[in-house]
């Protein structure tokens, strides 16, 4: 009995191997289809939705990502992505609409990603911002505002914990050692 059971996990195992190759294949395809502008080396690892305009830079990397909305998000070389991530590219027309709470128009958001940033889980990303190069955003933050370059936040809103050693990451982007 024992046998039996090892080996239909080595067999769930082999077969899950082989089309998990497969599957990064074919979301990092679709989501090369989409992009305006698509830089080499794109993988998308898990399943994401990309809505609106998407640019990719080089080496961006994504293991579940939402782009929601009719807005913009350039993503810059080097980007990484923890899961569930979600980013917001348009609001509700509240202000200038014409019923209350919102009417059935919307407004358009522009996001731009710096070179260098990495998202951690479940980060949320709102509003016309620009995240500096060589951020670092702690999993479950809420991003607002703009994030200073090489600044590393979290929170809800999101706020700056402290600053990346500045030194050595100009030392490491000189050397070219990108993940």
């Amino acid at each position: 009995m024992l046998f039996f059971v090892r080996l239909y996990f080595f067999v769930a195992y082999k077969i899950n191997r082989f089309f998990s190759k497969y599957k990064k294949q074919y979301y990092t395809n679709c989501a090369r289809k989409i992009a305006v502008c698509c830089g080499k080396d794109l993988r998308v690892n898990d399943k994401c939705v990309f809505g609106g305009r998407i640019y990719f830079g080089d080496n961006c990397n994504f293991n579940g990502m939402q782009v929601l909305g009719e807005g913009s998000v350039k993503f810059g070389n080097n980007f990484h992505s923890g899961t569930e991530c979600l980013i917001l590219t348009q609001n509700h027309n509240y202000d200038g609409g014409s019923a209350i709470p919102y009417d059935d128009t919307y407004v358009q958001k522009h996001i731009v990603i710096e070179d260098n940033v990495w998202f951690g889980n479940r980060v949320t990303v709102v509003g016309n911002i620009v995240i500096g190069e060589g951020a670092i955003i702690a999993a479950g933050s809420v991003v607002c505002n703009d994030i200073p370059r090489c600044a590393i936040v979290g929170g809800n809103p999101a706020k700056v914990i402290k600053y990346r050693n500045i030194e050595h990451y100009e030392n490491l982007k000189a050397e070219g050692k990108f993940m």
